[in-house]
């Protein structure tokens, strides 16, 4: 299976602004932004999509969640979205689960 574009980031063969990494997601920059703040937060587990998703995986969901939290607060965002599309009819593009963090729409 070729690797996605998140994962040849994390192996740092394509460059990358990064808001945050821990040793479960990393954080950067999108390339292109639909919003003021718009941050991408992946799992450094490559999960194709949210559908594949397991029971063992709901630590790592719920610590992305927790991550989307510590950026708004350190970002002093007012508000945000956290969206997740799921396959290709919900708008993915790249199957390796992440999540946009959008804020700043109306400023």
């Amino acid at each position: 299976m070729e690797k996605s574009i998140f994962t040849r980031i994390m192996e740092n063969e394509i460059p990358a602004r990064i808001e945050y990494e821990d040793d479960k997601v990393i954080v950067i920059h999108d390339i292109a932004p639909k919003a003021k703040v718009h941050l991408l937060i992946i799992p450094r587990k490559p999960i194709p999509t949210l559908m594949d998703v397991t029971e063992e995986d709901l630590p790592l969901i719920g610590h992305i969640h927790q991550v989307a939290q510590k950026l708004a607060q350190k970002l002093e965002l007012k508000g945000f979205r956290l969206i997740n599309n799921c396959g290709k009819e919900g708008g993915q593009e790249v199957f390796h689960i992440h999540f946009h963090l959008l804020s700043g729409f109306h400023e």
